[in-house]
């Protein structure tokens, strides 16, 4: 029996068998510009021409998986259901996917407290249409603690900070299990970060609200997290030319020059009061969901942070968030803020681990328990 392991993100779906290598790959579908009519799917973006003007059609929403027709086409490309070609994007060849069913287990992620209504049909999806013969529903941050724990077996406590397209998670796992009285969701996430660019830059410059996907890349590429905000501020007042960032991008090829964009938009991760979201940045939220533990587990945490999730590759990041939590943080305390490798597939790379288990087969629902049980099964074995 083989087992498929799916971070099942609202931007990116990270997929692979458990014994291959991992893909990542668009969660979602795009209209051109010039071809209205044709759908492109997954990573048959790379068949686009031309990506200015790019139309997404996203599954997700708010962080919540609510466009099931959408989100059916990209599993049926992904699972080879029309036995589609998987051009992987990572460094790895191109392989073919065409899963089996019959003989497949799936282990597959989805957002913390989860609505019913959405388990039940994610349940009734991969039991009834697609046919797994099992199922494990778990929370991105588990996979990535299983992860972290496998790698560091002397400790028992870590913090999960995920920040994501939607949302930024923060999670403190003991031995495995989420402490839910402090979990912490800041409404802040790349999707913000992208739409706050492409609306400075209109204002600004050129008018670019309907290029996401360009814009998108803008970010990807230039932007980075300032360490003294108000120092790079100054310097931006009078532009040098290595903070004048001039990229050409096919958007009719004009020229975008960034100068305190580049650190102003990942600002927002730290500050998001900057644009009016009355929450507290990344740092704060760590040290207050820490402050919400029992006194004598608080230094475990505090010297187990790890970064995930697309915007923890912004370069400056990790040292951002270490100098100022180190700032909030008791002297007496160590403080540790781990970047893994690749935090975007941190995820996935737990989810295959779990699958090697030996009590594997004990955390998920077969499909004959679904069968006889319905979703009362998956309510009592899946902690969402």
């Amino acid at each position: 029996m083989t087992t498929l392991v799916l971070d099942n993100g609202a931007y990116n779906a990270k997929i692979g068998y458990s014994h291959e290598n991992v893909s990542v790959i668009p969660n979602c579908q795009f209209r051109s510009k010039t071809a209205r009519l044709k759908t492109f799917t997954a990573n048959q973006i790379d068949e686009i021409k031309d990506p200015s003007g790019l139309f997404y059609i996203l599954p997700f929403q708010k962080g919540y998986l609510v466009n099931w027709d959408v989100q059916r086409q990209v599993w049926d490309y992904l699972f080879g259901k029309e036995m589609y070609q998987v051009t992987n994007w990572s460094m790895y060849s191109n392989f073919y996917f065409r899963v089996d069913f019959l003989d497949t287990n799936i282990i597959i992620t989805e957002p913390y407290f989860n609505f019913t209504s959405i388990q039940e049909s994610m349940n009734e999806i991969l039991f009834e249409e697609y046919q797994f013969q099992a199922v494990l529903r778990v929370n991105a941050g588990a996979l990535s603690a299983h992860r972290y724990f496998r790698d560091n077996p002397s400790e028992l406590c870590c913090i999960i900070v995920d920040s994501g397209y939607s949302f930024t998670h923060i999670v403190p796992y003991c031995r495995s299990k989420k402490k839910k009285e402090a979990i912490i969701r800041i409404n802040v996430g790349g999707k913000l970060l992208t739409n706050h660019l492409k609306e400075i830059i209109s204002y600004r410059q050129l008018h670019v609200m309907d290029e996401t996907h360009v814009i998108n890349q803008v970010k990807e590429d230039v932007c980075y997290v300032s360490q003294d905000f108000y120092r790079d501020m100054d310097i931006a007042r009078y532009p040098r030319e290595e903070m004048v960032l001039s990229g050409k991008y096919k958007s009719g090829e004009q020229i975008l020059r960034l100068t305190n964009e580049r650190f102003a938009v990942p600002e927002i991760l730290f500050n998001p009061s900057d644009i009016g979201i009355q929450e507290m940045g990344i740092p704060e939220a760590i040290v207050y969901s820490i402050q919400n533990l029992p006194e004598e587990m608080q230094p475990h945490f505090f010297k187990n942070i790890v970064l995930t999730g697309g915007n923890s590759l912004f370069p400056g990041f990790r040292d951002r968030v270490y100098s100022e939590v180190r700032c909030l943080t008791p002297t007496d305390y160590d403080v540790s803020v781990v970047l893994p490798e690749n935090p975007i597939t941190y995820a996935w790379e737990g989810g295959k681990l779990i699958s090697e288990n030996d009590d594997f087969e004990d955390m998920v629902v077969t499909r004959e328990d679904y069968e006889e049980n319905g979703h009362s099964v998956c309510e009592e074995k899946f902690d969402i």
